[in-house]
């Protein structure tokens, strides 16, 4: 009788990348335009909070010093 060889398959864990809360001095960029903004004021409405530009989420860029 053949033995059959059983795979498992395992499950690849689904990690979703959870932004960083918001700070002043933080700087986002859109990447349809190139508008730069810089965070000021940090409103507290909530933990994270999208910018949205040319109907993207703008991504985090590096501050000027």
């Amino acid at each position: 009788m053949a033995v059959k060889k059983v795979q498992k398959k395992v499950a690849k864990k689904v990690v979703k990348k959870v932004p960083k809360s918001m700070k002043e001095g933080d700087a986002y960029s859109c990447s349809v335009c190139g508008l730069s903004i810089v965070v000021d004021e940090v409103c507290g409405c909530a933990d994270y909070c999208d910018i949205i530009c040319c109907e993207k989420p703008m991504k985090p860029k590096r501050a000027r010093a």
